[in-house]
């Protein structure tokens, strides 16, 4: 069997397919969560609740990261009974799995708040997210890749989520782990940031 970095094929690829799978269903999940108020105009009674900003954030976000988690739990699962694989670093596998599923999932919410429409609810997800993912290293190590197309690659901000969870499975990634952390990180609060101006501001919430 083909081996990548020592580790067999069939094992390797396991991280970008459930970076693939993650990142698509937060997205999902919390955009439809948040739009489907939006078009069906209850989201007006959430607004004139006595809720803060926090509470509505981390009801939306924290219902679908929940579900994304439990997918990946599913995922890894299955995978098990298919390939043999193992996990270097279990604790910090979860901890970039929910700070993923969150980011991204925030990243949904905020799709959701801008999207007018159910076709550009599917816009971002479909021709900007789906092409980074496949172009992210996920099924492939960048390192592989020819000159100039491996620094190109680096811009790719998926190649540092799919990095740093294969370093967490098996102890090596394309680029260093502390590089993908403080990405997801940054990631992260700028989405936290932009929900807190789109919910105080009503921006696209308040017609």
């Amino acid at each position: 069997m083909v081996a990548i970095d020592g580790v067999a094929y069939g094992a390797f690829i396991i991280p970008g397919l459930l970076m693939l799978s993650i990142l698509n269903e937060s997205i999902g999940n919390a955009s439809f969560g948040i739009y489907f108020p939006k078009w069906s105009g209850t989201v007006y009674e959430i607004l004139s609740a006595p809720i803060s900003w926090p509470e509505m954030l981390f009801g939306y976000v924290g219902a679908a990261a929940t579900k994304s988690f439990l997918l990946a739990l599913l995922i890894l699962a299955t995978a098990r009974l298919f390939v043999p694989y193992q996990i270097e670093h279990p604790i910090w596998m979860l901890v970039f799995l929910i700070l993923t599923a969150t980011s991204f999932c925030l990243f949904g919410f905020l799709i959701g708040i801008w999207a007018d429409s159910w076709e550009k609810l599917q816009t971002i997800p479909m021709l900007v997210i789906t092409p980074l993912t496949f172009l992210g290293g996920a099924f492939y190590s960048i390192d592989m890749l020819p000159s100039p197309w491996q620094e190109f690659s680096l811009f790719n901000p998926v190649v540092y989520l799919i990095s740093a969870m294969r370093w967490s499975f098996y102890g090596s990634s394309d680029v260093p782990v502390q590089a993908s952390a403080a990405a997801i990180v940054g990631f992260l609060l700028a989405c936290i940031l932009t929900a807190r101006w789109m919910i105080l501001s009503g921006y696209r919430l308040k017609r």
